[in-house]
């Protein structure tokens, strides 16, 4: 299960591994938190009811290329999750968690990953949250009531940005510990990318830094069960128990 906070963040950040995990044989689901409505690149939309109405149209279109099983695209305002209910939000994750039982958790790190954008930030702590109290009995006990049996994920990966596009300043980017080979992925994860018209002045920009990074994805496992370091990986469903 990946949470994301645009439509598009699933391609360039997570779409190698969406796409290396289908041919797996693993089940794949996107959440994303909103409909895009604050972007600079709105294409042909007129206002922002319009822009959403085609950003779900171009999330959809890319969870197909991506051979991505489920997809939603919540509501909440673009740009404006640090002022959401911290406790509303985490429910709403922890609801999805526990109906679709995944086995890992990607999503973006606190750093805010490639631009620094606040909603990426927002979301690490949103599904972080999520991934440990989905386990908890206690937690959203009214999930519990309706049928939701607690679930606990097994691994949670933030993803690392091979780049960044951002002229703010930054300490460090989030460390790697799982680098995942998806060279052969790379064509079909810019063509996910494209199925976002909206943003093709985005596209252009970033198009000669994915053409050298594209074929390379790094996470930074963030949580497992036990006590351990973070261990140098290859393969993101190493260690998992039926």
């Amino acid at each position: 299960m990946c949470f994301t906070a645009h439509p598009d963040d699933e391609c360039g950040a997570f779409g190698g591994a969406l796409m290396r995990a289908h041919q797996r044989g693993f089940e794949t689901s996107v959440i994303c938190m909103t409909e895009g409505r604050a972007a600079s690149s709105r294409g042909i939309a007129r206002n922002a009811d319009e822009l959403a109405a085609l950003r779900r149209q171009e999330f959809a279109a890319a969870l197909r290329v991506l051979d991505v099983d489920h997809g939603e695209v919540l509501t909440y305002p673009d740009g404006d999750l640090a002022r959401q209910d911290f406790f509303q939000v985490t429910t709403a994750l922890v609801e999805r968690i526990r109906r679709f039982r995944p086995q890992v958790v990607l999503t973006f790190g606190a750093d805010g990953n490639v631009n620094l954008h606040p909603d990426h930030t927002m979301i690490c702590f949103f599904a972080t949250a999520a991934f440990h109290w989905a386990g908890r009995a206690s937690f959203a006990s009214e999930q519990i009531a309706a049928g939701l049996l607690p679930w606990r994920p097994q691994k949670l990966y933030y993803g690392v940005a091979p780049f960044l596009v951002n002229d703010e300043p930054t300490i460090a980017l989030v460390p790697a510990s799982l680098v995942l080979d998806v060279d052969d992925l790379k064509a079909k994860k810019f063509e996910a990318f494209q199925q976002h018209t909206t943003q093709a002045d985005l596209l252009v920009r970033i198009k000669a830094v994915f053409d050298q990074t594209g074929g390379e994805e790094k996470y930074l496992l963030a949580a497992a069960p036990g006590m351990r370091s973070s261990p140098l990986e290859t393969d993101m469903f190493a260690g998992l128990e039926e």
